[in-house]
């Protein structure tokens, strides 16, 4: 382990009060937040699917874990992982980004 040293920033004069401060953080995360995506396994021909694995990608990177959590990745770009997901001819990969907005009403998952 390397020895670091942390700056002291107790000493320092506060930016601003508490809920102004809070404010300038909420903004920080939202600008820097990672994108989230899912990798979905698709059986057939829109016989059904399963969420494989999630990620987040990042300005530099993108992180991958599956849903059951023995794969792990760390790749360039999204993209790269979906081939680790695809099985054979009939189980497909692609990568779908988080929609909140796209949530299921109630426990209806709806149909084709």
């Amino acid at each position: 382990m390397g020895t670091e040293t942390a700056v002291d920033r107790s000493r320092f004069d506060s930016l601003c009060d508490g809920d102004e401060f809070a404010v300038l953080i909420d903004g920080m995360v939202a600008d820097f937040a990672p994108r989230l995506f899912a990798i979905v396994q698709e059986y057939g021909e829109h016989a059904d699917g399963r969420i494989a694995a999630w990620g987040m990608d990042f300005d530099d990177h993108a992180d991958v874990v599956s849903v059951e959590g023995g794969v792990r990745m760390t790749l360039q770009a999204p993209e790269k992982a979906l081939a680790r997901f695809r099985w054979g001819e009939h189980i497909t990969a692609r990568l779908v980004w988080v929609n909140p907005d796209a949530r299921t009403p109630g426990d209806d998952v709806g149909s084709c």
